[in-house]
């Protein structure tokens, strides 16, 4: 995935909202998961998330070793504007946690996939969890929709 050197054929944009294809969503809570080589999962703050927060001013992130039922938040964000949790749709245990985030809570709102990542689980039952997350054309299309219908423009809040 190429985000910093334009779009490529596997990142769409929409109202000026990136979305990756080879990423996986849970359209409502506004997140995403990235598969990993060794069987764990990156968790992220969607390109559409990022700009509803507005400017990210602090995060906490569950601690490494923490296993985090699913549905329960495994991180908390506070913004300008908003503040609240991130559920964990994908339940498993903390791996590891992006401390770079923890002194810089807004990469996530410039950097949404790369660099703003949050967590990376070890996943309990990633085939069932999967399930119930889109990922592909699909997931641009309920995207497209979500955007629509909650009239989004992204922004990247610097």
């Amino acid at each position: 995935m190429d985000l910093h050197g334009g779009i490529n054929d596997n990142v769409f944009e929409h109202n000026g909202c990136l979305i990756p294809k080879d990423l996986y969503y849970d359209i409502e809570n506004q997140v995403w998961i990235r598969l990993e080589p060794d069987g764990n999962v990156t968790y992220g703050l969607t390109d559409v998330g990022q700009t509803r927060s507005g400017k990210l001013l602090h995060i906490r992130i569950k601690d490494v070793g923490k296993k985090i039922p699913k549905g329960k938040p495994v991180a908390s964000l506070e913004s300008g504007k908003w503040a609240g949790p991130i559920p964990c749709v994908i339940e498993g245990e903390v791996v590891k946690r992006n401390e770079e985030l923890l002194e810089q809570a807004d990469i996530i709102n410039y950097d949404p996939y790369i660099r703003g990542w949050i967590v990376t689980l070890k996943p309990t039952n990633l085939e069932r969890d999967l399930k119930e997350l889109v990922t592909g054309d699909e997931a641009v299309r309920k995207m497209k929709e979500y955007i629509e219908n909650e009239d989004i423009v992204c922004m990247r809040c610097t």
